[in-house]
């Protein structure tokens, strides 16, 4: 069975560069990768400043494993590789001195926790930079891992003294 073909998503961050799309996409088509979407998110930066690019390929394991280690060989940052796709989806809002308390560390603290990955993020700061501010976080996890993903936040907002707005739970008496 090790030779059927699987579904798998590579995430990756790249330098806002012309041809560092190409770069990435060269190494999964010269190892028998077949590409079956890509999610670009040029207007967004993930916390160390760079473009999240998420690819969609099929290929058998072996060839998966080839094309990851030649995206890492070419100088790509490999965020994650695996069959692991992500089926939920949570929006939350954070408030308090969200800039002055390192916006960048709290994401990252987030996206360490291993339950969920900020996919979208949203920053009104009215009053300037050293004032109160929101954001709006945009998660995916893994199914069923939401619950954990809104605790992990929890825990960072606490540390940081900001407050969390999180969706209500539907169907609950």
């Amino acid at each position: 069975m090790s030779d059927a073909v699987r579904a798998y998503t590579v995430r990756l961050e790249l330098v806002d560069e012309p041809g560092e799309l190409l770069r990435a996409l060269e190494p999964i088509a010269e190892n028998g990768g077949n590409l079956l979407s890509i999610f670009h998110e040029r207007g967004n930066l993930t916390p160390r400043g760079q473009i999240p690019v998420e690819v969609d390929i099929e290929a058998t394991p072996d060839r998966f494993d080839a094309i990851v280690e030649a995206l890492r060989r070419a100088g790509v940052n490999v965020v994650q590789a695996g069959a692991e796709q992500y089926s939920e989806e949570v929006t939350v809002v954070v408030t308090g001195h969200i800039v002055d308390t390192d916006l960048s560390g709290t994401l990252s603290s987030i996206q360490e926790c291993g339950q969920a990955s900020v996919a979208d993020v949203s920053l009104s700061a009215p009053e300037g930079t050293e004032g109160v501010s929101s954001a709006r976080l945009r998660l995916v996890t893994e199914s069923g891992g939401a619950s954990a993903a809104l605790s992990a936040i929890r825990r960072v907002a606490d540390e940081k003294d900001l407050r969390v707005i999180t969706p209500l739970a539907g169907g609950e008496a």
